[in-house]
């Protein structure tokens, strides 16, 4: 099932440490039902995702973000003892990625329009 729009998102981060909003947005039609949409953020700015979907609305694409779902990708990471570094080292890497920043929150994404699909990954 393909939803009435569908948009292909990426965050960009930018080699810059800030990015004016002009240059924020970049829309490229791929048919009638997808578009690609990638967003420029400077290395010091926190990303907000629905502030910079509210810029789109100059270039066509019309967004309410309460009636808008997200796909994220979520890895679950697990150690082995058989590939890479020692077991300690993958429980070490295994811990800090647990503590890094959740997606939703580090985007200003609402929780509420969130759909995450899952692959666990060995390390």
């Amino acid at each position: 099932m393909l939803h009435e729009k569908n948009i292909i998102l990426t965050v960009h981060t930018s080699d810059r440490p800030r990015v004016p909003d002009l240059q924020r947005v970049a829309v490229e039609p791929i048919s009638d039902d997808f578009k690609r949409l990638t967003l420029t953020f400077g290395y010091m700015e926190t990303p907000n995702v629905p502030r910079a979907l509210g810029l789109c609305r100059k270039q066509g694409l019309k967004f309410d973000i309460m009636s808008t779902s997200f796909f994220l990708g979520r890895r679950s990471v697990v150690p082995t003892a058989r590939q890479g570094m020692p077991l300690w080292q993958d429980k070490l890497f295994i811990f800090l990625m647990r503590n890094a920043a959740n997606p939703t929150d580090f985007f200003r994404i609402p929780p509420g329009r969130v759909v995450e699909l899952g692959t666990q990954v060995s390390v």
